[in-house]
Protein backbone atom coordinates (compact mmCIF):
# COMPACT_ATOMS: atom_id res chain seq x y z
CA UNK A 1 0.00 0.00 0.00
CA UNK A 2 2.66 2.80 0.89
CA UNK A 3 4.96 1.50 -2.20
CA UNK A 4 1.66 2.34 -4.28
CA UNK A 5 1.24 5.37 -3.02
CA UNK A 6 4.57 6.54 -3.45
CA UNK A 7 4.57 5.36 -6.92
CA UNK A 8 1.78 7.69 -7.36
CA UNK A 9 3.31 10.50 -5.51
CA UNK A 10 6.11 10.51 -7.43
CA UNK A 11 4.07 10.26 -10.61
CA UNK A 12 2.06 12.97 -9.97
CA UNK A 13 5.86 14.84 -8.96
CA UNK A 14 7.09 13.96 -12.04
CA UNK A 15 3.71 14.90 -14.11
CA UNK A 16 4.16 18.44 -12.96
CA UNK A 17 7.67 18.65 -13.37
CA UNK A 18 7.05 17.79 -17.28
CA UNK A 19 4.56 20.05 -17.41
CA UNK A 20 6.48 23.02 -15.84
CA UNK A 21 9.24 22.14 -18.17
CA UNK A 22 7.00 21.87 -21.55
CA UNK A 23 4.38 24.57 -20.33
CA UNK A 24 5.04 28.42 -22.39
CA UNK A 25 7.89 30.60 -20.16
CA UNK A 26 6.60 33.82 -21.28
CA UNK A 27 3.38 35.46 -23.78
CA UNK A 28 3.17 38.45 -25.73
CA UNK A 29 -0.29 39.67 -27.33
CA UNK A 30 -0.19 42.87 -29.64
CA UNK A 31 -2.95 44.18 -32.48
CA UNK A 32 -2.53 47.41 -34.37
CA UNK A 33 -5.12 50.06 -36.31
CA UNK A 34 -4.73 52.78 -38.60
CA UNK A 35 -5.89 56.09 -37.40
CA UNK A 36 -6.69 59.11 -39.72
CA UNK A 37 -4.75 61.47 -37.75
CA UNK A 38 -1.15 62.78 -38.00
CA UNK A 39 1.61 60.89 -35.94
CA UNK A 40 2.42 64.12 -33.51
CA UNK A 41 -1.53 64.52 -32.52
CA UNK A 42 -1.43 60.88 -32.02
CA UNK A 43 1.48 60.37 -30.30
CA UNK A 44 0.80 63.60 -28.02
CA UNK A 45 -2.94 61.97 -27.24
CA UNK A 46 -1.46 58.31 -26.04
CA UNK A 47 1.69 59.58 -24.06
CA UNK A 48 -1.22 61.14 -20.83
CA UNK A 49 -2.30 58.12 -19.10
CA UNK A 50 -5.07 60.07 -18.11
CA UNK A 51 -6.46 59.50 -21.67
CA UNK A 52 -6.66 55.60 -21.62
CA UNK A 53 -9.65 56.25 -19.11
CA UNK A 54 -11.81 56.94 -22.70
CA UNK A 55 -10.11 54.29 -24.48
CA UNK A 56 -9.24 51.49 -22.40
CA UNK A 57 -11.85 48.48 -22.94
CA UNK A 58 -11.21 47.52 -18.94
CA UNK A 59 -12.28 50.70 -17.59
CA UNK A 60 -15.57 50.38 -19.25
CA UNK A 61 -15.87 46.58 -17.26
CA UNK A 62 -16.44 48.60 -14.27
CA UNK A 63 -18.48 51.82 -13.90
CA UNK A 64 -17.78 52.08 -10.43
CA UNK A 65 -13.93 51.68 -10.96
CA UNK A 66 -11.54 54.02 -8.42
CA UNK A 67 -8.44 55.12 -10.24
CA UNK A 68 -5.87 57.96 -9.66
CA UNK A 69 -3.05 59.09 -11.49
CA UNK A 70 0.62 59.83 -9.07
CA UNK A 71 3.13 62.11 -10.66
CA UNK A 72 2.94 64.21 -13.54
CA UNK A 73 1.08 62.63 -16.33
CA UNK A 74 2.47 62.28 -19.48
CA UNK A 75 6.36 61.53 -18.28
CA UNK A 76 8.57 59.15 -16.81
CA UNK A 77 7.78 57.73 -13.69
CA UNK A 78 3.96 58.48 -14.04
CA UNK A 79 1.69 56.01 -12.34
CA UNK A 80 -1.99 55.68 -12.78
CA UNK A 81 -3.52 53.19 -10.30
CA UNK A 82 -7.03 51.24 -10.65
CA UNK A 83 -9.33 49.32 -8.14
CA UNK A 84 -12.20 47.46 -9.30
CA UNK A 85 -14.64 44.78 -9.49
CA UNK A 86 -13.44 41.16 -10.26
CA UNK A 87 -13.32 41.51 -14.19
CA UNK A 88 -10.84 44.48 -13.58
CA UNK A 89 -9.05 43.56 -10.33
CA UNK A 90 -6.51 46.44 -8.75
CA UNK A 91 -2.85 47.45 -10.05
CA UNK A 92 -0.88 50.80 -11.79
CA UNK A 93 0.61 51.40 -14.74
CA UNK A 94 4.08 53.35 -14.34
CA UNK A 95 5.59 55.18 -17.78
CA UNK A 96 9.18 53.88 -18.27
CA UNK A 97 10.36 55.26 -21.37
CA UNK A 98 9.43 57.94 -23.54
CA UNK A 99 10.62 58.25 -27.10
CA UNK A 100 8.94 61.32 -28.31
CA UNK A 101 7.09 60.13 -31.86
CA UNK A 102 7.99 56.90 -31.62
CA UNK A 103 6.81 54.70 -28.26
CA UNK A 104 5.55 55.09 -24.72
CA UNK A 105 6.75 51.95 -22.72
CA UNK A 106 5.13 51.13 -19.33
CA UNK A 107 5.45 48.93 -16.79
CA UNK A 108 1.88 46.89 -16.16
CA UNK A 109 1.79 45.61 -12.06
CA UNK A 110 -1.09 44.13 -11.41
CA UNK A 111 -2.36 42.94 -7.70
CA UNK A 112 -5.68 41.38 -7.74
CA UNK A 113 -6.80 38.84 -9.06
CA UNK A 114 -3.21 37.34 -9.00
CA UNK A 115 -0.12 39.00 -9.06
CA UNK A 116 2.27 39.88 -12.27
CA UNK A 117 4.03 42.18 -13.66
CA UNK A 118 4.02 42.90 -17.13
CA UNK A 119 5.65 45.29 -19.90
CA UNK A 120 3.73 47.26 -22.02
CA UNK A 121 4.26 49.27 -25.12
CA UNK A 122 2.23 51.58 -27.55
CA UNK A 123 4.22 52.21 -30.88
CA UNK A 124 3.29 54.93 -33.48
CA UNK A 125 4.50 54.63 -36.80
CA UNK A 126 3.31 57.24 -39.76
CA UNK A 127 1.91 55.69 -42.74
CA UNK A 128 1.08 58.85 -44.62
CA UNK A 129 1.22 62.84 -43.53
CA UNK A 130 -2.84 62.11 -41.96
CA UNK A 131 -2.17 58.63 -41.43
CA UNK A 132 -0.64 56.48 -38.28
CA UNK A 133 -0.60 53.07 -37.81
CA UNK A 134 -1.06 52.61 -33.60
CA UNK A 135 0.33 49.36 -32.43
CA UNK A 136 -1.00 48.43 -28.53
CA UNK A 137 1.24 45.83 -27.15
CA UNK A 138 2.33 43.99 -23.98
CA UNK A 139 4.59 40.85 -22.56
CA UNK A 140 6.09 39.32 -19.55
CA UNK A 141 7.03 35.85 -17.91
CA UNK A 142 4.89 33.00 -16.59
CA UNK A 143 6.00 31.73 -13.11
CA UNK A 144 6.33 28.55 -12.07
CA UNK A 145 3.19 26.99 -11.37
CA UNK A 146 1.30 29.34 -13.44
CA UNK A 147 2.79 28.39 -16.14
CA UNK A 148 1.20 25.08 -16.39
CA UNK A 149 -1.92 26.79 -16.57
CA UNK A 150 -1.30 28.53 -19.50
CA UNK A 151 -1.06 25.11 -21.33
CA UNK A 152 -4.90 25.23 -21.26
CA UNK A 153 -5.06 28.95 -21.69
CA UNK A 154 -4.02 31.14 -24.90
CA UNK A 155 -3.16 34.73 -23.80
CA UNK A 156 -3.60 36.52 -26.81
CA UNK A 157 -7.00 34.80 -27.22
CA UNK A 158 -7.87 36.03 -23.61
CA UNK A 159 -7.09 39.53 -24.22
CA UNK A 160 -6.75 40.11 -27.63
CA UNK A 161 -10.31 40.87 -28.72
CA UNK A 162 -9.73 43.74 -25.87
CA UNK A 163 -6.94 45.15 -27.34
CA UNK A 164 -9.16 45.22 -31.06
CA UNK A 165 -11.69 47.24 -28.97
CA UNK A 166 -9.83 49.48 -27.22
CA UNK A 167 -7.71 50.56 -30.71
CA UNK A 168 -11.17 50.52 -32.27
CA UNK A 169 -12.16 53.04 -29.80
CA UNK A 170 -9.18 55.01 -29.88
CA UNK A 171 -9.77 55.22 -33.54
CA UNK A 172 -13.01 56.50 -33.09
CA UNK A 173 -11.89 59.25 -30.44
CA UNK A 174 -8.92 60.59 -32.18
CA UNK A 175 -10.82 60.57 -35.73
CA UNK A 176 -13.83 62.56 -34.20
CA UNK A 177 -12.05 65.50 -33.30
Amino acid sequence: MLATIMYILGGVILLVVFLGVIAPKNYHVSRSIQINRPLPEVFNYLKFLKNQDEWSPWFQKDPNIKKGLKGIDGSIGAVSWWEGNKEVGSGEQEIKRILSNETIETELRFIKPFKSTSEAYIKVEKVLPETTTVVWGFSGLYKFPMNIFMIFMNMDKAVGKDFESGLSDLKRILESE
